[in-house]
């Protein structure tokens, strides 16, 4: 059963939304974005709510407008395992799929853009500029998929605390559509617990990492949540990626 949420406005102008130049409505034309808003709608969930089990049947599809969810899966002995972020502008569900692959938690407080399955899976195959911009962003989470899984699997500690610092603070970037290429400050949406639960780290560790890049000037900290980036060139140099990329843009 999903979690209790509360749905707060119906009506919202597609105009202010602040990932409207990276969700999967991109693309589409002042008439296009009229069929949305007659499907819409937003809810919102606290943080530690589950918004789908694993296994629901989704009526809905929808876009993150703000916060941070986790997507994991519970194995047979009860373990669950992490296996990705959804992040603003991300795309929840699967047009063509009823049933929910993975438990999706709110991290933070999140915003969705839902639209109702079948209005939506209808408004794709009579418009094929939004089943390319969601075949993009499909494409784009299989990258991001698979630099998770070197995340977890290879890095060192340092590593991935910068690797999804790197993430958090590039998609923030994006949104804001600020140059993170120069100095750049952004909320962190994460308390230290969360990463070390994100990235099979103790809390300890991960506090410790923080400090440390802070120490030697890779971040800058004001307050518990407030991070800058004075050169991001050299975040990404501590990750061990070898591009100044990534897929989670």
């Amino acid at each position: 059963m999903t979690a209790t949420s509360q749905t707060i406005q119906l009506h919202k102008d597609c105009s202010d939304c602040p990932i409207r130049h990276r969700a999967v409505c991109a693309r589409c034309e002042s008439d296009e974005l009229e069929l949305l808003e007659s499907m819409k709608y937003y809810r919102d969930f606290e943080a530690g709510q589950t918004i789908v089990w694993s296994g629901d049947e989704l009526n809905f599809v929808a876009s993150v407008v703000e916060g941070i969810a986790s997507l994991s899966q519970t194995m047979e002995d009860g373990r669950r395992q992490m296996v990705g972020l959804l992040l603003p502008s991300d795309f929840m569900g699967r047009p063509g799929r009823i049933h929910a692959p993975y438990d999706v938690t709110a991290s933070t407080k999140v915003t969705l853009c839902c639209f109702r399955r079948g209005p939506f899976e209808q408004m794709m195959n009579d418009t094929p500029h939004v089943a390319q911009r969601l075949l993009e962003m499909t494409l784009d989470e299989l990258d991001a998929a698979r630099e998770w899984m070197l995340l977890l699997g290879r890095k060192t500690a340092r590593e991935k605390i910068a690797s999804l610092i790197a993430i958090i603070a590039r998609r923030n970037a994006a949104i804001a559509q600020h140059d993170h290429t120069s100095s750049f400050t952004f909320e962190l949406p994460m308390t230290r617990e969360a990463m070390a639960d994100y990235l099979g780290l103790t809390l300890e560790t991960v506090s410790r990492q923080v400090s440390a890049l802070k120490r030697d000037g890779v971040i800058a900290l004001r307050g518990k949540r407030e991070v800058t980036i004075p050169d991001f060139n050299r975040l990404l140099d501590e990750t061990g990626d070898d591009s100044d990329g990534g897929p989670l843009v």
